[in-house]
C-alpha cells in the first residue's frame, strides 16, 4: 500500500503533488503551491475538475477564459475567515500570479462537464459548529453535497481546537452501497497552530488489515482509502484541515466505528 503520510517535498513551490495514480485509488488528486509575490502557477485540468482554494494570501487568477481578479483574503489561515475558491471544470486550464506570498490547494476529482466555472466563497460560507465538548471543532463548507457546483468533488475545511478530536466519533465511508454509505477516497491536508507542534490521525479498519497512527506536522497530508481516520489535536496546538473527497458518487454517507457508536446515539 502507498505511504498514507505524504510530507511536502519543499518549502517553496508546488509541494505536494498527490494524484490517483501515486495515492494507489482511483478519484481523489491534491496539489498545494506555496508562492511568493510575483510567481506564477498554471495547469490545466484535463479529465479533472478543480477546486482552488486560496489557504492563504491573495493572487490574480485566469481560468475557463475569464478573468476572475484577485482572490483570496486571509493571510493567515486560522484567521477562520471564509476561503476565496474558484471551480474549474475539466478540459480548461487555470493560471495565476501571486499578488502576495500565498498557498494555494488545487482539489481535484474526475469531470464530467456538468458545471461551469464559479467563484465559490467568501459569501455563503458560514464557519459552523460542530460537536460537543472535546469533540468540537468548526466547519467551513466550500462544496459539500448541499453544493450543487461541482460534478465529483466534497471539499470542506476543520478548525480543531487544542485539546480536542475531531473526525470523531470514528466513521468509515468505504464501501459503495448508497444510502447505507458511500465509498469515499479523501485526503487531508494539515496545519498546525503553533506551526511547530503536533497532531495525531489514525486510520484504521475494524478488522485490523490497516492500523496506522500517525504524527502529523504542519503541512503534512494524509490519506485515507478506507477505514475510520478520527484526528487529534494536543492541548496548546490548534489543528485545521482540508478535506477533499471524491467517489462514484457526489453524497457523503458513512458508518461509525461499532465501538463507538453509543457516544454517536448518546450525542445525537
Amino acid at each position: 500500500m502507498p505511504e498514507l503520510l505524504r510530507k511536502p517535498f519543499g518549502t517553496h513551490g508546488k509541494v505536494h503533488d498527490i494524484t490517483p495514480a501515486n495515492a494507489g485509488w482511483r478519484y481523489v488528486g491534491f496539489a498545494l503551491y506555496h508562492l511568493r509575490a510575483g510567481e506564477t502557477a498554471a495547469e490545466a485540468t484535463g479529465d479533472t475538475e478543480v477546486i482552488l482554494v486560496m489557504v492563504e494570501g491573495k493572487a490574480a487568477i485566469t481560468a475557463a477564459g475569464q478573468d476572475w481578479g484577485v482572490l483570496g483574503e486571509r493571510m493567515n489561515v486560522f484567521e477562520k475567515t471564509p476561503p476565496h475558491c474558484l471551480y474549474v471544470p475539466n478540459d480548461q486550464e487555470w493560471s495565476l500570479v501571486a499578488e502576495t506570498d500565498c498557498t494555494v490547494a488545487v482539489c481535484a476529482a474526475p469531470g464530467k462537464g456538468g458545471h461551469a466555472a464559479r467563484r465559490i466563497g467568501p459569501d455563503g460560507i458560514t464557519l459552523t459548529q460542530r460537536g460537543k465538548g472535546n469533540n468540537t471543532r468548526h466547519i467551513n463548507n466550500i462544496a459539500m453535497e448541499g453544493e450543487d457546483y461541482c460534478d465529483s468533488l466534497l471539499v470542506t475545511e476543520v478548525f480543531t481546537p487544542d485539546g480536542n478530536w475531531s473526525s470523531y466519533p470514528s466513521h468509515r465511508h468505504d464501501v459503495d452501497d448508497y444510502p447505507d454509505i458511500t465509498y469515499l477516497e479523501e485526503t487531508y491536508y494539515h496545519r498546525l497552530n503553533p506551526a511547530n507542534g503536533f497532531g495525531i490521525q489514525r486510520v484504521y479498519t475494524e478488522d485490523g488489515t490497516l492500523d496506522e497512527t500517525m504524527a502529523v506536522k504542519d503541512g503534512d497530508v494524509v490519506l485515507v482509502p478506507r477505514g475510520h481516520h478520527p484526528c487529534g489535536a494536543p492541548y496548546g496546538f490548534e489543528m485545521y484541515y482540508l478535506n477533499v473527497m471524491a467517489g462514484p458518487l457526489r453524497k457523503w454517507r458513512f458508518q461509525a466505528d461499532p465501538a463507538v457508536q453509543w457516544i454517536m446515539d448518546r450525542d445525537a
